[in-house]
């Protein structure tokens, strides 16, 4: 019963923006902390950004800090992820996950400590 939903993923010219969001379809993950990570096709999974469920910590790559931000809205059970000058090498998969913890470890930017996974919507950035 528990399942998450992306959406907002699309086309768009480097520099553009895109607002992605992660609903989740019930109270199910109430106090779960969620995270975003992409999948290029022929690369590995990355980490992009993680919150907890309070909304008092984010964590973000080096290199992604200060163009993308992740935030949530407790009432709709929506966490987003805001994209902000794009570049083709952003061009993935993106998915949203959850975990069963309500705060972030050092172990939060790895993809094997969410159990629960969207299906990801996808983000191609164009030159």
């Amino acid at each position: 019963q528990k399942q998450l939903v992306e959406s907002g993923g699309g086309l768009v010219q480097a520099g553009g923006s895109l607002r992605l969001s992660c609903v989740a379809s019930e109270r199910a993950f109430s106090g779960y902390a969620m995270g975003w990570f992409r999948q290029a096709p022929g690369k590995e999974r990355e980490f992009v950004a993680a919150i907890d469920w309070s909304g008092s910590n984010t964590y973000y790559p080096d290199f992604k800090k200060g163009r993308f931000t992740i935030s949530r809205d407790s009432a709709t059970n929506t966490v987003y992820l805001q994209m902000n000058s794009l570049k083709p090498e952003d061009t993935a998969v993106y998915h949203c996950a959850a975990d069963s913890r309500s705060y972030l470890t050092s172990s939060s930017q790895n993809w094997s400590v969410y159990p629960y996974w969207g299906q990801g919507t996808q983000v191609t950035v164009s030159s």
